[in-house]
């Protein structure tokens, strides 16, 4: 399959370079925090999770959502990625036709849910216009539902099939019904680490750039890190440096969702000699120094249950976490690189799960405001 580096058309409105030669002292403080370990470790959870008292109480969210994942075809070579339709994939190649993405998104409306999240491969087949397609087969359907939809790449990729600048892809894309879109294909924000998983991927600093380009248009999105493969502590203290420095820029970043590699299908841990993945320690550290360091400034810290579990998931509500992200009910990505947790939570099992940890089950929308609390 054709492999090409996306040249999305976006400009710049913070500099990498500015962030890291103005940051060396938070850099440094987030740094120690990731080092801890033992007692330090413990006292860290503890302060992270006072913190979260003080911002959002006892409640603990999750959203009622619907997950598509429309084509697993993809331009990309991302060696952590194991639902691209390649030979070492284990689920064979789709596209979803226009009927079937009826049906999926009918199915979404029947049960209820208040979004529809909708990411994809960088099918080569796509035009533009077949991504606007997919937001206009969604609102016929239903004028309300919260549309959260295509990561940065995906969006790079509009531009550079399209030859269109990002914002007005944005634009459109908004246009046509879009609220907000998922702040994935971060990775780790190292163009060093990402010469090694993701190399035709969007550059640390073309993610910065398409991510605030949405902000400036009142565009949400979440935000995001891929942890635990061949990145180290540092890359990780400067990646939620990135992340801080441009919220304080936008203030558009709903959520902060740390994601664990799951590497047992991948090349990047069976050819690349990356590690089998982030330990509980570590998880711990990533959720505790996330709500340390952002404070008051990303107030939500969601755990992925797809990826750790509900059981791992509900401890972490001790070390910082608020939020237990979404019902799914399907879920491709995480599944085809090895997770063991399914791809549905139901209701149920959320509210079961937040008041057995003594906390207050809140049914929230994509934008963190109340729907329903199960006190």
């Amino acid at each position: 399959m054709i492999k090409i580096k996306l040249t999305p058309k976006v400009d710049t409105f913070l500099t990498l370079e500015e962030i890291i030669s103005k940051s060396s002292a938070e850099i440094e403080y987030v740094y120690s925090l990731l080092k801890k370990r033992g007692k330090n470790l413990f006292n860290l959870i503890k302060e992270a999770d006072e913190i979260r008292f003080k911002l959002v109480g006892d409640k603990v969210s999750f959203v009622v959502n619907y997950n598509i994942n429309f084509t697993n075809y993809c331009v990309g070579s991302c060696k952590f990625c194991s639902f691209k339709n390649s030979n070492n994939s284990l689920i064979k190649g789709y596209r979803m036709d226009t009927d079937k993405f009826k049906e999926s998104v009918e199915d979404a409306i029947k049960k209820g849910v208040s979004e529809i999240c909708i990411q994809g491969g960088l099918d080569p087949t796509f035009t533009y216009e077949n991504y606007l397609e997919l937001i206009k087969i969604i609102r016929r359907i239903s004028p309300t539902v919260h549309i959260h939809a295509f990561s940065p790449s995906e969006i790079a990729y509009m531009s550079h099939i399209s030859e269109e600048n990002v914002e007005d892809v944005f634009r459109e894309l908004k246009s046509k019904g879009l609220n907000s879109f998922p702040g994935t294909a971060a990775e780790i924000l190292n163009d060093e680490v990402r010469k090694v998983i993701c190399p035709e991927k969007i550059t640390t600093q073309e993610w910065i750039d398409i991510v605030i380009t949405g902000h400036n248009l009142g565009i949400h999105s979440s935000s995001t890190m891929m942890y635990g493969h061949i990145e180290s502590l540092l890359d990780e203290a400067k990646h939620l440096v990135i992340l801080k420095k441009i919220q304080e820029e936008t203030g558009m970043f709903t959520e902060f969702v740390p994601l664990p590699f799951i590497h047992h299908y991948t090349l990047l841990y069976n050819k690349y000699g990356a590690q089998p993945g982030s330990t509980g320690l570590h998880d711990l550290t990533i959720f505790s120094s996330a709500r340390v360091y952002f404070d008051s400034s990303i107030p939500n810290i969601q755990v992925s249950w797809p990826k750790l579990g509900l059981k791992f998931a509900q401890f972490s509500l001790y070390a910082g976490v608020n939020d237990l992200g979404g019902t799914l009910f399907h879920e491709n990505i995480s599944k085809s690189a090895g997770a063991r947790y399914g791809e549905f939570t139901s209701v149920d099992d959320f509210v079961r799960i937040i008041a057995d940890a003594g906390r207050i089950p809140v049914q929230r929308n994509t934008i963190y405001k109340e729907i329903l609390s199960y006190e």
